[in-house]
């Protein structure tokens, strides 16, 4: 099974669109999540580096992923 190792993250108000490569730039997951399942989502995975758009939303929105050892890139 190929591991995820950059997700691409575009946040929204309540559904949020996932995009998540291995090494190589292989697609490994393409889906839409909503809100209340981003967290969990990211639980399953290893720790990897997040990219999501620069944005004047709160911070709220994408302290998920440090909870589960992620490194974000704006």
């Amino acid at each position: 099974m190929q591991t995820v190792t950059i997700i691409g993250l575009d946040i929204a108000k309540s559904v949020f669109q996932v995009h998540g490569v291995d090494a190589g730039g292989q697609v490994i997951v393409r889906r839409q999540l909503k809100r209340r399942y981003v967290l969990t989502f990211f639980q399953k995975l290893p720790p990897c580096l997040v990219g999501i758009e620069a944005c004047g939303s709160p911070p709220l929105r994408i302290d998920p992923c440090h909870i589960v050892g992620c490194r974000l890139v704006l």
